[in-house]
C-alpha cells in the first residue's frame, strides 16, 4: 500500500518536470532537425557562397538547440514515468514462504521428493 502511494507521488513529481520540460523539449526537437536539414542541403549544394551561408545558418541553429539541453531532464522524466508506470502494472509476486512453519516444512520436502 505504501509502495503504491510512492510510486504515485513520485510519477506527479515526474509529470510536473516533464510537463514544466515540454517545451524546452519541442524545441530541442525542432532543433534537431533544423540541423539535420541545414546539413543535407550543405552536402548537396556546391556554391561556396551557400555553403558559407548554411554554416552561418547551421552554427546559429546550435547555439539555439544547446540552449535548450537542459530538455534532456524532461525526457528523463518521461523514462521514469514510464518505469513508474511498469511497476504499477507488474503483478506482486506470491510470497515463497508463509509465516507458519510447517507450511514451508511441507514445501521443501515437496521440492526435495521432486529430486
Amino acid at each position: 500500500m505504501m509502495k503504491k502511494f510512492l510510486l504515485f507521488v513520485l510519477g506527479l513529481v515526474a509529470l510536473a518536470v516533464l510537463l514544466a520540460n515540454l517545451g524546452p523539449m519541442v524545441l530541442l526537437a525542432v532543433g534537431g532537425w533544423l540541423l539535420y536539414v541545414v546539413f543535407k542541403k550543405f552536402l548537396k549544394t556546391e556554391s561556396t557562397l551557400k555553403k558559407i551561408g548554411l554554416v552561418v545558418i547551421g552554427l546559429i541553429v546550435v547555439c539555439i538547440t544547446l540552449s535548450n539541453i537542459y530538455a534532456v531532464i524532461g525526457v528523463a522524466a518521461a523514462y521514469v514515468l514510464y518505469m513508474i508506470y511498469k511497476e504499477w502494472k507488474r503483478e506482486p509476486k506470491e510470497r515463497e514462504f508463509s509465516d507458519d512453519p510447517f507450511t514451508n516444512f511441507e514445501k521443501q520436502w515437496a521440492e526435495l521428493n521432486k529430486l
